[in-house]
């Protein structure tokens, strides 16, 4: 992809060559040879970057392709020892801790459940993927029931409220300094409605510093996503986007 990026620039740079040879040779022919490289090179120019567009589409393709693939693996694993520690109380017959196992289980098939409803391509993969991304982040996800977002905010939309949850949760990763060793951090997202807006609540046991929330103030600028600092022990920050599509 590195050797189609230098085409364009070359293709450009050699059209010094027959303006030269015409400012040498001030001739009709040479008036012609011109502008037939130029064409040459505008369509050597085009198709290089063609070209670079097909690279770089095909590599995101394979990167989303392998963080599936990682989340795929991620939920097997996480199934398999699910089973296995249920398997073991059965044949223990501690009855108690097998129906523990199962409530626990139950409530993540609903989880999942209501991530995948959610309806917003980029916000399902993100949620869905974040657990494989291997990030020493515990992250649970509340969802109002019945909640579709896709059906109360534009595609547009939706794609800001998921870089505004993204980098909420990062900034939430890796502030409030460094957790201690073999403490795993907490933060739970809660999707829900109020009075007509779409309304996204991120709670842990960390505040939000104002320079931070400048931040993400700065990026959210022109778009229907705010932010509400809401002074509460376990609120961290919340979102507010009003319904409509």
């Amino acid at each position: 992809m590195k050797s189609w990026k230098r085409v364009p620039w070359i293709a450009a740079c050699s059209l010094v060559i027959p303006l030269v040879f015409v400012m040498l040779y001030p001739a009709p022919f040479a008036s012609i040879v011109c502008a037939l490289w130029s064409v040459v090179a505008m369509f050597i120019s085009a198709y290089a970057l063609k070209r670079q567009a097909e690279a770089v589409h095909k590599n995101i393709i394979q990167s989303m392709e392998k963080t599936a693939i990682a989340s795929l693996n991620h939920h097997r694993h996480d199934w398999m020892n699910d089973l296995q520690v249920l398997y073991g109380y059965l044949r223990l017959g501690k009855l108690d801790k097998s129906l523990q196992c199962v409530e626990r289980i139950k409530e993540r098939v609903t989880e999942e459940s209501r991530i995948s409803k959610l309806g917003i391509p980029s916000l399902v993969f993100y949620l869905q993927s974040f657990r494989a991304s291997g990030v020493a982040l515990e992250l649970h996800v509340q969802v109002e029931e019945e909640l579709q977002l896709s059906a109360l905010v534009s595609p547009e939309d939706g794609e800001s409220l998921t870089g505004a949850i993204a980098d909420a949760i990062r900034a939430y990763q890796y502030g409030g300094g460094r957790s201690s060793w073999g403490e795993v951090r907490k933060l739970t997202l809660n999707f829900g409605q109020d009075h007509g807006d779409v309304v996204v609540r991120l709670e842990g046991d960390q505040t939000l510093d104002p320079e931070t929330l400048r931040q993400l103030n700065a990026v959210l600028k022109g778009k229907k996503v705010r932010t509400e600092h809401i002074p509460s022990e376990d609120a961290f920050i919340q979102f507010r986007m009003p319904c409509g599509i």
